[in-house]
């Protein structure tokens, strides 16, 4: 059998950094964790939608309803902390 996806826990640095290399690899920019994304001009609404998917495929999770909001997407920090709520990682934090 293979291993639950439900069991597996991420450290906040480690999926700070993956989030990290994949921003900059798509924008050609680096970013601090508390930088807002789309208020600065980094990112357009339409990227929003490549953040959902490519963090659903990377973390092997579902984000849906109310956690599809765009406060959830503004900065590294908040998906960071929506990846570890939404893996159960965030214990003990």
């Amino acid at each position: 059998m293979s291993e639950s996806t439900t069991e597996r826990r991420f450290v906040a640095e480690d999926v700070e950094t993956e989030l990290k290399q994949f921003l900059e690899k798509s924008t050609k920019t680096s970013w601090a964790s508390d930088t807002d994304l789309f208020a600065d001009g980094g990112v357009s609404s339409m990227f929003a939608m490549e953040l959902v998917v490519h963090i659903e495929r990377t973390f092997d999770l579902a984000i849906e309803g109310p956690d599809l909001k765009i406060d959830n997407f503004r900065t590294v920090n908040d998906m960071t902390a929506l990846v570890l709520r939404l893996t159960g990682s965030d214990a003990g934090e």
